[in-house]
């Protein structure tokens, strides 16, 4: 038969195999499947693992050498499938299946499918795991084996029963399930009345869980150690006793802290153990690994048996290092090569321990609330080394599954990594534990680890006088803030942020508001780049477990302190268990600050810890925050400093509130001075249109964000009739890139970049915020009003010493404002023989771009940018941040403290003399060829909203690929295909939009498809979606808005953690002048192409090669003809187009949303009005009048800035009217509602 590709694309199965004992199913996951596989390529055995949806890029899938997707993520429809299981190993040929532990590993008919198909089950017969799997036939075994027992029954028939017994056995009790493990069906009674109470819950637990109401009693002893022993047999009589573990240390009768030898345990108890153990096992001819527990009474030193696992033991690791032993090496060689297999040594020799060992079990688990799993993100993952630089062995152990960048499910056992230990002595081996836990870092979720830290020095266990109840009076002692609400968009942020890969379409985030950020961190002494919380409308509520200083700036809220008023601008002293509320900041201004002593402990990314929620990295899990978060406090001597506490940091001084001139102004009605250029008059705007654009109050739009502030004001003349190669609109421009504060005109709208924007676009800039009134934007609320005042730039970053004031400051001799009268231009060198003109353009006051040639696309002029990009940084000269190529451009970005714009200027004017002639340039190039799904669903899906909620009559809706087509002239869009997938695409530049995402154009000017972009832009665009925008070709990094025309979409061109494939060494899988092949696939093709990309295994044909523009001149010169008639065909297209687009009105002016004004209303006397925070949306009506409702009472939301805010009852009373509906428009201050005094 045939069948598909393997999913992981490390198998293609053509025909059933046979089944080989050589390869090796490891039915099972996380931790256990590895250390499986490992054993398994010692041993020169295939391996084959299985997953689920949830595990496809988990590491046990990756080391395997083929794998097999069981089903979606619970594990009743993926890992206990035992058809499915069964099914995969006949697939791949494997003559041997290993279950681990947990999961199938005790099931008796999965041992007996394996059997019935011909597959060597790794373990112990199907009739030893009944026998034992019971627990009370395991009891009568036992007895009959002379094996100590405890007090204990058989099966109960009843409740009644069940406190019969316990009377006869004596409180305390112990009921138990029959089936199963892991501490579930478990309840220790000490009274009968509790005997009563557990009676039906653990027969519910056993039934839910292992399919059997069957329960009994044991007596309970108290103190109790847990101690067991250690068995291989070869199924033929013989037995080992490799020795005994402790196992006491528990939480909710999970095992948390295991070592071997057991301690403090008598010579004469031990010998007992074994022996009966021993016999036990020999009783029934026992196969493969297995664990007689047994339950220790260190005041009487009698140990009783308690079960048997007949698998391998979660913690076989520290039998495994005192005896150098391999037992899944011995397992996987009982189960294919017999008893012949083991050497008889194994059972022959006394097993002696070397040394000790301790393991603990790091768990996804919050010790704080009662070990709540916990599941999501892990950001990162640090565990201590097995060995040292010179490759000696530390004595440290790692067991786990989890790395950077795994998803840790709700849906299976919470446990991530075992650090195992081994010293000489057990103090040794507990003082590498606690060194090597020191070291482990998980975050992103909540793990046990702090516990485990503070149970290494714990006194019971270091004088072995701890018991099965040690850990009730133990606590994970780390400090914590828990997020007891988390506020509309709070997340963390840093200075400067993200710095140094603006090329790659990497954004800086980092605080909106810098100044009042930075100000939030010296009132508590920290520096001022250290990672704090940005507050956006409504704030968090966070609960202190242990004493801290904090400190609040920016946009006044209400804050308090355990209900006490909390002021801004001064540090606060906060006490273990208070909780700190921020409410919702009433305006003027949008973000609060908040700062804590030692910062914020998260892990950075790219150099950052500030959040791009966009790009899901950086701050807490790479988002904002949510209820239930736990987030650490910081101090400059973690493990894992941020950059803002470099080694040796000593906190500064708390100091008493900020000075009034430090502190920044407020207000709705805005002055924020810029900077002329880069795309000034004359070129793009006209003169007229820059007078207007000096005296315009623009007003902001609700729909704002980060990303950018969307302005509401008069459409500009503009000097130009079209953008040409670039875009049939006047504010179309060869993709250049941006400065963060650019007023990029997407269209007549123009958009002030934020700190979360794009680096790269095809949109004019008419001036940029200057560096010194940059914090003003991340305090702009919908409705306020803007005004651009010119300022110089030399002037620019003085403007932060005046944010006391509200106005921007006139600098000139006669009271007036005014920029440098240079339209942005700060100097041009004309053209010679060997190279283009240059034009250097001021790009605020610290950036300069770098223009090359005329404007068109020409790659000559990009091989130009190339090679100064180059130069510039073999001369590396400090004080340059990044350096970022655009088509025909270079934009070089400073810190201006350092080194000056214009300075830089000067400098790029030498390096031209360094640069080679342009026409002897080359350039590194591969081919990359990826898959594309023409025309693919979501592309659909994108148009479909485009139109059902932006615009329903553009030209290009609602087929783009027709709209392709017309536009170029092509007789049928099967031309449109043809040219796609013929066409090699070289990339000119990475990050348009975001994320690596490229900006590439054919080589070959006669695939070379032209279109113009959406206007307005898509608001909702899919990931990876394939389109064309003027001359360009873009895959969108991540999703969101966009405006280029589809084609289709492909696959991952970033990977935030996972490395493979394209993703071998960063981030972003594309390279300048990569040239990227198309090759044709279906939608569910890409699909599964996708999840194996996102997983680092997908693998794409990638050949290395050169880029010479000598010799792409003389391709042209050689098709000069057939170029110009393609073009010429192309253009008069083209021109009808335009001219289709005249006669129908679409170059006609649009009018904009006008700003909204608030309706008057009278509420009833007496009431209390409730008003809208800031011009925004209604999104939802949560009440009706004649509704009671409490104070603090969610009333409705407004959705503004691309985030929903809550509207909450003022007072408590009941509704009296509700003025607005959902879908309304609503002014700042605007009446929503009335409230009515409670009766």
């Amino acid at each position: 038969m045939t069948a598909a590709p393997d999913p992981t694309g490390t198998a293609t199965v053509n025909q059933t195999p046979a089944l080989s004992t050589d390869t090796v199913l490891v039915a099972n996951r996380g931790e256990i499947a590895r250390r499986i596989i490992r054993s398994a390529k010692a041993l020169g055995m295939r391996t084959v693992a299985v997953y689920s949806d949830a595990d496809r890029a988990a590491p046990h899938v990756r080391e395997a050498d083929t794998a097999v997707r069981l089903g979606p993520a619970p594990a009743r429809d993926s890992y206990l499938r035992i058809d499915a299981v069964v099914q995969a190993a006949k697939d791949t040929g494997a003559g041997l299946v290993h279950p681990g532990y947990g999961f199938l590993s005790e099931n008796t008919e999965f041992a007996r499918a394996c059997e019935d198909a011909g597959i060597r089950f790794v373990g112990p017969t199907a009739d030893q795991i009944v026998r034992f799997g019971a627990k009370h036939t395991a009891r009568e075994l036992a007895a009959a084996a002379g094996v100590p027992m405890l007090a204990g029954t058989g099966l109960l028939a009843s409740v009644d029963d069940a406190v019969t017994e316990a009377e006869r056995i004596g409180l305390p009790v112990m009921l138990k399930a029959t089936g199963g493990g892991g501490g579930i069906g478990m309840q220790a009674c000490s009274t009968l009345d509790e005997v009563r109470e557990a009676y039906t819950s653990v027969v519910r637990l056993a039934t839910a869980n292992f399919g059997s109401a069957g329960i009994f009693l044991e007596r309970l002893v108290r103190p109790a150690r847990h101690v067991e022993v250690q068995l291989f047999g070869d199924g033929e009589g013989r037995v080992a006793v490799i020795g005994d573990r402790d196992c006491s240390l528990q939480r909710r009768n999970q095992k948390v802290i295991e070592e071997a030898p057991a301690p403090a345990l008598p010579d004469h108890v031990r010998a007992e153990l074994h022996a009966s153990a021993r016999r036990l096992a020999e009783s029934v001819g026992y196969r493969s690994a297995g664990t007689v527990e047994f339950v220790y009474d260190p005041v009487r030193e009698e140990a009783s048996f308690l079960e048997v696992n007949t698998r391998l033991q979660v913690e076989h690791p520290v039998t495994e290092e005192v005896f150098g032993v391999d037992l899944v090496e011995l397992m996987l060689r009982l189960a294919r090569d017999g008893a012949a297999g083991i050497d008889p040594d194994v059972f022959d020799r006394t097993w002696t321990p070397n040394g000790h060992a301790v393991e603990a079990r790091v768990y996804a688990e919050d010790p704080a609330k009662g070990s709540l799993p916990s599941s999501g993100l892990v950001t990162q993952a640090v565990f201590p080394s097995a060995t040292t630089a010179s490759g000696e062995r530390t004595g440290i152990r790692v067991d786990g599954w989890v790395e950077t960048g795994s998803e840790v499910s709700a849906f299976y056992d919470p446990m991530l990594a075992k650090v195992i230990a081994t010293g000489e002595t057990r103090d040794d081996a507990l003082d590498l534990l606690r060194d090597g836990l020191a070291t482990t870092r998980i975050d992103g979720i909540v793990t046990n680890a702090g516990l485990l830290r503070a149970l290494t020095d714990d006194l019971e266990l270091r004088t072995a006088t701890h018991s099965t109840s040690t850990l009730d009076a133990t606590e994970d002692p780390d400090p914590r803030i828990d997020v007891v609400a988390p506020g509309t968009m709070t997340m963390i942020q840093d200075l400067p942020g993200r710095v140094g890969y603006w090329q790659v379409g990497v954004p800086p985030s980092g605080p909106f508001d810098a100044a009042s950020f930075a100000e939030a961190n010296r009132a508590v002494g920290n520096p001022d780049g250290a990672p704090a919380l940005e507050v956006t409308a409504t704030g968090p509520t966070l609960r202190f477990s242990a004493a801290s200083v904090v400190a609040l700036t920016g946009a006044p809220a209400p804050v308090t302190l355990d209900g006490e008023p909390v002021a801004l601008w001064e540090p606060v002293e906060v006490g273990a268990g208070q909780t700190l509320a921020i409410g919702t900041a009433p305006g003027p201004g949008l973000r609060t600050y908040l700062a804590v002593r030692g910062g914020f402990d998260v892990p950075t990314y790219l150099g950052s810890t500030a959040t791009f929620t966009l790009g899901g990295f950086g701050g807490h899990a790479g988002r904002a925050l949510l209820a239930g978060d736990v987030l650490r406090p910081g101090s400059p001597d973690s493990d894992a400093p941020h950059p803002a506490f470099p080694s040796g940091t000593r906190l500064g001084l708390v100091g008493g509130p900020t000075p009034a001139d430090r502190r920044t102004a407020l207000t709705d009605a805005w002055e924020i001075g810029v900077t002329e250029g880069p795309h000034a008059a004359p070129d793009f705007f006209t003169r007229a249109d820059l007078d207007v654009f000096y005296a315009t109050d623009y007003a902001v739009h609700h729909n704002s964000a980060r990303t950018g502030i969307r302005l509401i004001g008069p459409r500009p003349e503009w000097a130009r009739t079209d953008g040409g190669e670039a875009g049939l609109h006047p504010s179309n421009i060869h993709d250049t890139p941006y400065a963060v504060g650019a007023i990029d005109f997407t269209g007549d709208t123009p958009i002030i970049l934020g700190p979360d924007g794009p680096s790269l676009g095809g949109f004019v800039c008419p001036a940029v915020v200057a560096s010194g009134d940059l914090w003003k934007l991340g305090q702009l609320r919908p409705g306020d009003t803007v005004r651009f005042v010119p300022v110089r730039e030399a002037d620019a970053a003085a403007l932060d010493a005046h944010r006391a004031s509200r106005t921007v400051p006139r600098t000139g001799s006669d009271g007036s404002t005014g920029g440098d009268g240079d339209d942005g231009v700060i100097a041009r060198l004309d053209a010679t023989d060997v190279r283009p003109s240059v034009a250097y353009r001021r790009d605020g006051d610290d950036n300069v771009l770098v223009e090359y040639g005329d404007m068109t696309l020409d790659i000559a002029l990009r091989m130009r940018v190339h090679a100064l990009m180059t130069k510039l940084q073999e001369h590396t000269p400090k004080g340059i941040l990044d350096i970022t190529p655009g088509i025909r451009s270079l934009q070089v970005h400073t810190d201006a403290s350092v080194l000056k714009a214009r300075d830089v200027a000067g400098l790029l004017r030498e390096l031209e003399d360094e640069i080679p002639p342009t026409d002897q340039l080359v350039v590194p190039s591969r081919t990359v060829k990826l898959p594309l799904s023409w025309d693919d669903p979501a592309t659909r899906l994108a148009i479909e909203r485009y139109m059902n909620g932006v615009r329903n009559d553009a030209p290009w809706t609602p087929w783009n690929i027709e709209f392709i087509r017309r536009i170029n002239g092509l007789e049928s869009v099967d031309d449109v295909f043809r040219t796609v997938f013929d066409a090699s695409y070289l990339v000119l530049g990475l990050g348009d939009v975001y994320l690596g995402a490229p900006v590439a154009t054919p080589l070959d000017p006669r695939h070379r498809l032209v279109t113009t972009k959406y206007n307005p832009a898509r608001t909702w665009t899919a990931e990876n979606s394939v389109g064309i925008g003027g001359a360009y070709l873009c895959i969108y990094g991540m999703e969101g808005p966009g405006g280029y025309q589809f084609v289709g979409r492909t696959v991952q061109i970033w990977n935030r953690f996972r490395r493979g494939g394209l993703f071998q060494e960063d981030p972003w899988a594309l390279r300048f002048f990569d040239r990227i092949e198309w090759y044709p696939v279906g939608a569910d093709e890409l699909l599964e192409l996708r999840a194996e990309t996102d997983a680092g295994r997908g693998s794409f044909e990638t050949v290395e090669g050169e880029f010479s523009i000598a010799s792409y001149n003389r391709f042209l010169a050689d098709n000069a003809g057939s170029i110009a008639d393609f073009r010429a065909q192309q253009a008069q297209a083209f021109g009808e187009e335009k001219e289709r687009w005249r006669a129908s009105g679409e170059f006609d002016v649009r009018d904009e949303p006008a700003a909204v004004v608030a309706d008057a209303v009278t509420v009833p006397e007496g009431s209390t009005a409730v008003y809208a925070p800031f011009t925004s949306t209604v999104w939802q009506v949560d009440v009706r009048p004649g509704d009671r409702v409490d104070e603090g009472q969610k009333l409705l939301a407004v959705e503004a800035m691309k985030m929903e805010s809550m509207v909450h009852a003022p007072v408590p009373g009941h509704v009296l009217e509700v003025y607005i509906k959902p879908g309304d428009q609503v002014a700042p201050g605007q009446v929503l509602a009335a409230i009515g005094a409670a009766a």
